[in-house]
């Protein structure tokens, strides 16, 4: 019998997760995806058209695609992103485009999604966390009140990016759907990770609905420690800071996978200008800590058009998928 994994997160995190997963045999996966998305062309079309974000969706049937020649052209075509255009097209990422005409044609997201993974081949499912249009809402230590993924994800002057987030919630309130809730009272395995902390993660468990689905599981639960921290979300934060926001809006996790191959000079020293800095294993006595080699090694490529930070590196799929197999 197949076994159902179900991965909880944002876009960049949790394609590399997928990514990996999907070569594995006799299982079933189920991306969840936040569905609070507010910057660079995702944010414009949902400004523009008033649907659900659709770049971390995307980025997830993407990673879920076959492996075929063809697909491959269809997973290139649905990453491209236009460089020209001025401030029509330039920035915008062709899937987004897709993805959004086919939801007005159609008239559901849900429907919408479930063409894409044909037309793809996707090995799983991909579902949005809600369906509900809604906000970010960050409250800081300071009484500070930040609205929107991308101003949390970006601070803005005179913002103090060195400050926590005490409270995260949504505007208005959100619920979930059945897809949701059904694919994680089913699972095998649910896997947290990695993304940044509250807009990609903790992004899906305020949504009503999802924790009180988490903390009913069976199933194990198994978090991803980031690599490094993100200034406006975890400054200064270590493993265990991490590990407790995750498991304050979760559950308590079965298991953490923490990378052990140091960072470059190169790339300490360039994360060193964005005031981001390697997250610090303080947990080296907890027995849930599976400590190994999860970097990849091939460097991030720019993408021109792209408007927004994106990471300088990124944990192996092949790795990942490699740890995940001897939980199954």
């Amino acid at each position: 019998m197949n076994k159902k994994v179900v991965v909880i997160g944002g876009g960049t995190g949790s394609y590399t997760i997928l990514s990996g997963l999907k070569e594995l045999e006799n299982i079933e996966i189920t991306a969840i995806v936040a569905s609070t998305d507010s910057g660079g062309s995702t944010g414009r079309l949902r400004d523009e058209f008033g649907y659900l974000p659709v770049g971390d969706i995307r980025q997830c049937l993407v990673a879920l695609a076959e492996n075929s020649e063809e697909q491959r052209i269809l997973q290139k075509l649905f990453t491209y992103r236009f460089d020209k255009g001025g401030n029509g097209l330039e920035g915008h990422n062709f899937g987004n485009l897709f993805m959004t005409a086919l939801r007005e044609i159609v008239g559901n997201e849900l429907i919408a999604i479930k063409y894409i993974e044909k037309i793809l081949n996707i090995k799983g499912k991909v579902y949005p966390v809600t369906l509900d249009d809604c906000q970010l809402v960050a409250e800081y230590e300071n009484g500070e009140v930040v609205i929107g993924e991308s101003n949390i994800d970006e601070p803005q002057y005179p913002h103090d990016g060195r400050l926590k987030i005490s409270k995260l919630s949504t505007k208005p309130k959100s619920e979930t759907h059945a897809k949701v809730i059904d694919s994680i009272k089913q699972a095998d395995l649910i896997i947290i990770g990695p993304g940044d902390l509250y807009t990609s993660i903790i992004a899906n468990f305020i949504i009503d609905g999802v924790r009180d689905a988490i903390k009913k599981s069976s199933a194990k639960k198994i978090y991803i420690s980031n690599l490094v921290t993100k200034f406006g979300q975890t400054f200064d934060f270590k493993l265990s800071d991490h590990l407790n926001e995750v498991e304050k809006y979760s559950t308590k996790m079965d298991y953490i996978l923490v990378n052990s191959k140091p960072l470059s000079r190169e790339i300490l020293k360039k994360y060193k200008l964005e005031n981001a800095y390697p997250v610090v294993n303080d947990l080296l006595n907890d027995g849930r800590i599976i400590l190994t080699d999860l970097l990849a090694t091939e460097k991030i490529k720019t993408i021109k058009g792209d408007i927004l930070k994106r990471s300088l590196i990124r944990h192996d799929s092949v790795k990942i998928a490699s740890t995940i197999k001897e939980f199954l």
